[in-house]
């Protein structure tokens, strides 16, 4: 009866200390060295911002959000974005799907000098989950979104979830 109770005791606080909240998710796998932006500020017209994309490229390739470029996490080239992207004062927006790769980019673009960077709050699924469009590589706005893995995907509310 004793290792009864002691299993139901450690199941219990193994549930009890699960992420109940994006904003929790973030403080636990992030810094916070790069502040946030949200999706509602970056949506309002007056945000003039170069936005790049975080993901992998098969993510990228079943939507991302208008006007952004592509620069993966795996494979990203700082060399590339910097010969892009040569006036280091410019304010540059980076996304994943919810803020945690693209918090790993934009530390690096600060290093290197970049003095406006910003990491989008819940990355494209809150951009989703907020009702602002996705485009597919073709430009046609579309409902699919890459929900990257079942345990993450439960932080994608809206939208057609896609896994490969």
């Amino acid at each position: 009866m004793r290792n009864l109770f002691i299993i139901f005791f450690l199941l219990l606080s193994c549930f009890g200390n699960s992420q109940e909240t994006l904003q929790e998710l973030l403080k636990t796998h992030n810094t916070e060295r790069v502040p946030y932006i949200s999706v509602q500020e970056l949506a309002m017209p007056k945000t003039d911002a170069i936005l790049l994309d975080a993901r992998e490229l098969k993510e990228y390739n079943v939507s991302h959000i208008p006007n952004s470029t592509y620069v993966g996490y795996d494979d990203f080239d700082l060399d590339t974005v910097v010969k892009s992207i040569p006036d280091t004062s410019k304010t540059i927006v980076i996304y994943c799907s919810v803020g945690i790769r693209s918090e790993d980019i934009a530390e690096q673009l600060k290093k290197k000098g970049y003095t406006n960077v910003y990491n989008l709050f819940g990355g494209i699924f809150e951009w989703k989950n907020n009702n602002f469009p996705l485009i597919n590589p073709e430009g046609n706005e579309t409902d699919y979104i890459h929900a990257y893995s079942k345990d993450w995907s439960k932080w994608l509310l809206k939208g057609t979830k896609i896994y490969e």
